[in-house]
């Protein structure tokens, strides 16, 4: 059941491939309307860079460019919506859901979304993004070998 802190607020899914600029959008609708944005895969690395037991296991997951639990994910937006809940307008979720199952599984938990807002590109596209960021990012899946593995990853989810 949802959360009663949680049911008058605005949802709106963010989703793209990998590198398609879900975050750069994103960045764009909080400056203009002040919603919160959660991104799953910012979540994630926070928790890795914590260092918690939770962390160390969801690095070795995101190294190998695997996907992590739904049950994992959706506790872990949950926590962090609850956490802004007295102060958000609405809030922005980036990068989920990735397949039917966990747009369901949120509806279930947390409540349905306002809106769902699509972001599309190509795949060069989001190759040549991925790896440029990669050069400044600092982050464990920006390098050709993940980024190709996140990109196939992306494909067999969505189709």
């Amino acid at each position: 059941f949802p959360p009663e802190k949680l049911k008058h607020h605005k949802i709106i899914f963010v989703v793209g491939g990998p590198g398609s600029g879900k975050g750069t959008q994103c960045e764009k609708i909080v400056q203009k309307y002040g919603y919160t944005h959660l991104s799953t895969g910012d979540l994630l690395r926070a928790e890795v860079s914590s260092g918690s037991e939770r962390g160390k296991k969801l690095k070795e997951i995101m190294e190998k460019g695997e996907l992590v639990s739904l049950d994992t994910v959706l506790d872990m937006l949950r926590d962090a919506m609850l956490a802004k809940a007295d102060t958000s307008k609405g809030y922005l979720i980036d990068g989920y859901p990735r397949e039917v199952k966990q747009g369901e599984e949120f509806e279930k938990k947390i409540g349905p979304p306002t809106l769902l807002l699509y972001v599309d590109a190509g795949k060069d596209t989001m190759v040549k993004r991925l790896l440029k960021r990669g050069q400044t990012s600092g982050r464990v899946d920006d390098n050709e070998e993940t980024i190709k593995k996140r990109l196939e990853t992306y494909y067999k989810a969505t189709e």
